[in-house]
């Protein structure tokens, strides 16, 4: 928003961002596959990704608590980060009360397809906040930090506030579309589709992919080693993937 809105005490709405990708990959054994798997979980392993949380926090204004963070055998890492809001609200001369109930998560689901040579990888990164600071300037760097194929976004604004008037405030900022806070450079490399509800103060946005380049979802191959025709059938195979991933359902 350009100017703040003057609040009747503090603003206690709450803004979740649930934010989805996941990476496909060809690797045509299984023994490739079980290599790509342990390459992506130390690639993502939980150091990384506190990394990537703690620059999210930045990023929005807010300020790190606690972090917890753990990785998984044989696969899998998570982080959960406790935030509050940078500006705190005076109690007395000396003491401040930190708004901490907002929080940051993310998790990975490495996996693989037991017959088609594909391997997915999934991270989900969950951004809940209250108060003024919304997660939705963050959505470039997030697509970029991850290989995104396919991502999914769900934006939800819940509660009220009050203005000095006693008005109710159910939204203190302008949306229409989670699209608006993602540089165009960036959609314009994905097909995107949104599904709002705006009554409810719900938005959902879905990105495809538009272009494969072969040789990016290839693990351990080189894409002129491969006669055309495989080639053909590995970038068909990548793209139903990526389609019924991105759909939510099977279709092929």
């Amino acid at each position: 928003m350009k100017e703040k809105i003057t609040l009747y005490g503090f603003n206690n709405l709450t803004k979740s961002l649930s934010f989805n990708i996941y990476d496909v990959c060809y690797a045509k054994t299984q023994r490739e596959q079980k290599d790509y798997i342990a390459y992506i979980d130390s690639q993502y392993n939980s150091e990384r990704l506190t990394n990537i949380l703690t620059n999210v926090t930045d990023m929005i204004g807010a300020t790190v608590l606690n972090i917890s963070s753990q990785d998984y055998e044989p696969q899998g890492s998570s982080v959960t980060i406790l935030i509050a809001e940078e500006s705190m609200v005076p109690a007395g001369d000396t003491t401040v009360a930190h708004l901490d109930k907002s929080h940051i998560t993310v998790h990975t689901y490495p996996e693989y397809h037991p017959e088609t040579c594909l391997a997915t990888f999934r991270v989900d990164i969950d951004v809940a906040t209250c108060g003024e600071i919304t997660p939705l300037s963050t959505l470039d760097y997030l697509i970029g930090s991850f290989d995104s194929d396919i991502i999914t976004m769900d934006y939800r604004v819940r509660g009220f506030t009050r203005d000095m008037s006693g008005k109710k405030l159910f939204m203190d900022h302008n949306i229409t579309s989670i699209q608006n806070y993602i540089k165009q450079e960036t959609l314009q490399r994905y097909d995107a589709v949104d599904i709002n509800v705006y009554d409810s103060n719900i938005f959902h946005t879905k990105m495809l992919i538009k272009e494969i380049d072969l040789q990016n979802y290839l693990f351990n191959s080189d894409v002129y080693e491969l006669p055309p025709k495989t080639r053909l059938e590995i970038t068909d195979n990548l793209r139903r993937e990526m389609i019924e991933i991105f759909s939510g359902r099977n279709i092929f």
